[in-house]
């Protein structure tokens, strides 16, 4: 068994970037930052990078692949954007075809990865995307709810704080709902989804709070609202923040009172409403902003358990 930790790489030197090499630093076990890379030469990522003894370059992948600490790197985190992404493993790829990328951007150039629903399906995947916060935190309970009984329909809506979504989550607001609505089906079960955010400017800034709308057929509710449970101690194992707001709740549809869904038709049968509460574990960014946390959280357990793969081969 190799028990030496695999060398990783972090793209995008901004408030997901930053707050990744801190938790690598602090909880990894078959990982260590070798490399941090941005494009902003005064960023204070950079520079808190350099201080920790973290190679550096704001010369974006171009400047990694001529670090000497490139030769070493096995795992690359992307935590830029979508477009952004696209160049970034086409060109890695390209220098590195075995090359493992964590992708932290809508981008979806591989498998959308959740780690405690899919991620055993996806151990040997080259390039695994990790969906959105939003996804992070709500496909686990459409999925909860899909393995009690078929789902029709997901619908979820994720409020942030305003002053947690940087200029990344901005830019990518349509790739954001697009992506979210397709892995809720890919890997929630639903057979339709639909996401939707709000970027909420609230003063003192809220905690990311996410409420989760599940149309299925008719299932017994205790056996429905145990599995959702579990879920939710299982994503609080890689992300402690996290937790059920409130008691899930129900409403029963009958077949001569249909709900009407615009654009699927008329259904009967359960509605699962869910509330979530995601609260940042403040390495670098504010408790408030469990929107990034949640996806930083996501990407360590997941390139972990890679890590962790590849040393037992």
């Amino acid at each position: 068994m190799n028990t030496e930790k695999l060398k990783a790489a972090i793209i995008g030197s901004g408030n997901i970037g930053t707050d990744l090499m801190i938790k690598i630093m602090r909880h990894g076990e078959h990982l260590e930052v070798a490399a941090m890379v941005g494009i902003d030469a005064a960023s204070d990522g950079l520079a808190r990078a350099a201080r920790l003894g973290v190679a550096t370059t704001h010369e974006g992948v171009e400047g990694l692949a001529r670090l000497p600490a490139f030769a070493d790197i096995d795992v690359v985190f992307d935590a830029t954007s979508a477009n952004a992404h696209i160049h970034n493993d086409a060109y890695l790829r390209a220098l590195k075809p075995g090359i493992r990328m964590i992708d932290l951007t809508p981008a979806a150039i591989g498998p959308y990865c959740v780690p405690v629903v899919n991620l055993d399906a996806h151990l040997d995947a080259p390039n695994v995307n990790m969906v959105t916060c939003g996804g992070q935190a709500t496909i686990p309970m459409v999925a909860a709810v899909s393995r009690v009984a078929k789902v029709h329909y997901a619908e979820i809506v994720a409020s942030i704080s305003s002053k947690s979504a940087g200029p990344g989550t901005r830019a990518n607001i349509d790739e954001f709902t697009e992506t979210t609505s397709k892995a809720i089906e890919a890997v929630g079960g639903a057979a339709k989804g639909k996401a939707i955010i709000v970027l909420n400017p609230a003063e003192p800034p809220i905690m990311m709070r996410d409420t989760v709308y599940v149309l299925s057929e008719a299932a017994d509710e205790a056996r429905i609202e145990a599995s959702i449970e579990r879920m939710a101690e299982a994503v609080h194992a890689y992300v402690p923040g996290y937790r059920l707001k409130q008691k899930v709740q129900f409403d029963r549809i009958p077949p001569d009172a249909p709900l009407t869904i615009p654009g699927l038709g008329r259904f009967s049968g359960l509605k699962t409403s869910i509330f979530i509460e995601v609260e940042g574990a403040a390495h670098y960014l504010p408790a408030y902003a469990g929107n990034l946390d949640i996806m930083t959280s996501a990407a360590l357990a997941t390139a972990e358990r890679m890590a962790q793969s590849i040393a037992n081969a």
